[in-house]
């Protein structure tokens, strides 16, 4: 789950929603369904697609839901679910609060800062305005010197 949010920067809520037919594990994309209904591809990375595929294998439910409950009720997992994990590996992990939209920020400020258009980005998030996807990314200094240095002089 941690792989698949960071990979692909989706809303939690888009995240619970997913069916496995909405995943195309060798693509490595998958489609989501957003705010207002609408639908979008998202991708995630190679080291990404060896989870969801160890994960479906291990699975003897017919549920179509991509992640369900493991107490043997096989229900779709819900937003609350998904926190309360996210909250106990952080936990775990000793690094203090870990919130599902934390992985969507951090995907966004890591695509500006390696150079993505902020249109693409844009894309990517689901954003109808480019002003939300701005408040999204924390862009970091350096890169704007960077970016002054190769671009104005």
């Amino acid at each position: 789950m941690v792989d698949l949010l960071a990979s692909t920067g989706v809303r939690v809520g888009e995240f619970i929603r997913l069916d496995i037919d909405d995943v195309d594990i060798q693509g490595r994309e998958c489609v989501v369904t957003g705010k207002g209904n609408k639908q979008r591809p998202v991708y995630f990375d190679a080291r990404t697609k060896l989870h969801p595929t160890a994960y479906l294998e291990s699975r003897k439910d017919s549920n179509p839901a991509l992640f369900v409950s493991l107490n043997g009720r096989t229900q779709r997992l819900s937003v609350c679910t998904i926190e309360k994990r996210m909250k106990a590996l952080g936990e775990k992990a000793q690094i203090g609060r870990v919130h599902p939209h934390t992985f969507r920020r951090t995907l966004a400020t890591h695509a500006i800062d390696k150079g993505m258009p902020i249109e693409q980005v844009q894309k990517l998030l689901g954003h109808s305005k480019i002003e939300t996807t701005m408040h999204y990314a924390m862009v970091n200094q350096s890169n704007v010197k960077a970016s002054h240095e190769k671009y104005l002089f």
